[in-house]
């Protein structure tokens, strides 16, 4: 069994929900022998009711699922608890990874996908919980963001476009800020993966250019600009 880390994480909560047993089982296995607890649902129905009673620290969720798809079970999940989730997805359709981020996931991956990346995943995903929590403590004096038509308040992590408020996933709203701070420079890619999901390899390149494109759809396609080759920068809403 791999030793856990030091950051309690022999005391975390996964909820695993996946209607293929095998690969259910094998996802769970491994996230036991890296020293959390595994519970597994085969629904997206079931996964809603076993999120409201365990309120596990993080959520594995498949999009294709029976009864109630990966998407719905995330909406309704979030509305009740705001968990992590990690989606994964057999198609790798651009659209659908969109449409899972806008539901809530906080990242995805795609099948095939190896147990060692999987739990990779799994522990940038807890540390940025953590380092959400302090971050949110530290923000309490920070300065908003006002650009005129969009306005963040880092301290109560809350956006809004045109008065009205914006709801964007915690991972999204830690993109937008880390790039806002630094209104029209190019943030690289390894950057932004380094900033915002505390990912040290390029590996996960792909996550942020699916997540800017949720942002692009919340917020307006011209907030974001590419720099092809390099990354993003953002441009503040004309006055």
């Amino acid at each position: 069994m791999a030793a856990p880390s030091n950051d309690n994480e022999e005391r975390r909560t996964i909820l695993v929900v996946e209607d293929e047993p095998t690969l259910a089982t094998a996802i769970a296995q491994r996230l036991t022998n890296e020293g959390w607890t595994a519970r597994v649902a085969g629904d997206g129905a079931t996964a809603v009711k076993a999120a409201d009673k365990l309120h596990p620290d993080l959520i594995i969720m498949d999009l294709m699922l029976p009864v109630m798809d990966g998407i719905e079970a995330t909406k309704r999940i979030e509305t009740q608890h705001p968990i992590p989730v990690l989606m994964l997805t057999a198609r790798d359709d651009e659209a659908d990874v969109v449409i899972g981020l806008g539901a809530g996931a906080d990242d995805y991956m795609s099948k095939p996908f190896s147990m060692r990346e999987l739990v990779a995943r799994v522990r940038a995903l807890l540390r940025r919980v953590d380092r959400a929590k302090v971050i949110a403590h530290k923000s309490e004096n920070d300065r908003i963001l006002d650009f005129g038509t969009l306005v963040i308040d880092p301290a109560k992590r809350h956006v809004t476009l045109d008065g009205k408020q914006v709801h964007l996933t915690p991972t999204e709203f830690d993109l937008l800020t880390t790039l806002a701070k630094q209104p029209h420079s190019v943030l690289t890619r390894e950057q932004l993966l380094e900033e915002v999901w505390d990912w040290v390899d390029a590996s996960g390149t792909r996550t942020v250019d699916s997540h800017v494109k949720a942002l692009r759809h919340k917020l307006g396609a011209s907030t974001i600009r590419t720099v092809h080759g390099v990354g993003y920068a953002f441009e503040p809403p004309e006055a």
